[in-house]
């Protein structure tokens, strides 16, 4: 919305939105609601008169070309963050519009005034924690922090992020994952999330269901090819363990991995998990606090309603 909304909102038929009826008459309903908030006149094309979508299909069709070029002379699809890629579009979008922009501004005098809250561009969903700190939303295994394991939580599934609630409290946001194209389901999974409750049953890991997606990156998982070959079963799993929670406790995930995978290529064993801990988690000294003892004489002013110090004299 741009400052206000529109009398009239006109679609097509919508029926690649929906699979089946159930589907139908959610998107039916929450469309309604989005009409009635914002007083709008809900209009569709006529079915068979393709003609109807040209104004709208026209501009999308000259938008992905003009996108397809701007990728072309930048020569690379490749963007460092969501931030950039969205700055990138932002860019020729604002090209695009600056043919129709002393246009729009006629039609913005036109517009309603917006209601005074927002619509609801959410969907809810109430699940209970796994004893694995996962659940399952709109496809996709996602963990969660530990201490969630057993609780009831309220998620608002967004298009881009999904916000978890316990009770009225917000507990945390994680961003959204869809499945892969041929794939029904999908995962998103953080070690950080489960690395302390899995400290307390290594031999857990092993049989994880989503054990290499646990693994962060590339270097992780070379890791654990190379240390189930040098170590025992039940060690192997305490030592990829005991590094990736050394990995999140000292923040050092990707410097940690890297000084213990040119151990590997330089030939050299991996170093126990005992030599890492003492390495990592190696106690600090104490510092000295000097000890200051009381005298006892206060007690004795204090006893007999004495309510300030006798040498300075004030309150």
């Amino acid at each position: 919305m741009r400052g206000g909304s529109p009398i009239e909102h006109r679609t097509d038929s919508l029926t690649a939105a929906f699979n089946n009826s159930v589907e139908e008459q959610k998107l039916t309903q929450s469309y309604e609601a989005l009409c009635a908030h914002y007083n709008l006149q809900a209009t569709r094309n006529n079915r068979g008169v393709s003609h109807e979508n040209g104004a709208i299909e026209c501009a999308h069709g000259s938008f992905k070309r003009r996108l397809d070029q701007a990728l072309k002379l930048r020569g690379s699809c490749d963007f460092a963050t969501l931030k950039d890629y969205q700055a990138f579009l932002d860019t020729v979008t604002d090209r695009l519009n600056r043919r129709c922009r002393s246009r729009f501004k006629d039609e913005q005098l036109a517009l309603q005034t917006l209601p005074g809250e927002r619509f609801m561009d959410y969907s809810e969903l109430s699940l209970k924690v796994t004893r694995s700190s996962t659940l399952e939303v709109k496809r996709v295994l996602y963990t969660v922090p530990s201490r969630l394991i057993g609780e009831n939580v309220r998620v608002h599934v967004y298009h881009d992020r999904l916000a978890f609630f316990v009770g009225q409290t917000l507990t945390s946001i994680l961003a959204r994952v869809y499945p892969k194209a041929g794939q029904e389901r999908g995962r998103c999974i953080d070690y950080r999330h489960i690395i302390h409750s899995l400290s307390a049953k290594p031999q857990a890991f092993r049989f994880l269901q989503f054990r290499d997606e646990l693994l962060p990156t590339e270097t992780y998982r070379k890791l654990w090819l190379h240390c189930d070959q040098q170590f025992e079963s039940r060690e192997a799993c305490k030592w990829i363990v005991g590094v990736l929670r050394i990995a999140m406790d000292h923040d050092c995930e990707e410097r940690l991995g890297s000084e213990l995978l040119a151990s590997i290529d330089n030939n050299k064993p991996l170093p126990n998990l005992k030599t890492l801990q003492e390495r990592y988690l190696g106690h600090k000294p104490v510092p000295t606090m000097p000890a200051r003892q009381q005298d006892l004489q206060s007690y004795d002013h204090l006893l007999q309603g004495h309510w300030y110090h006798t040498e300075v004299g004030h309150a």
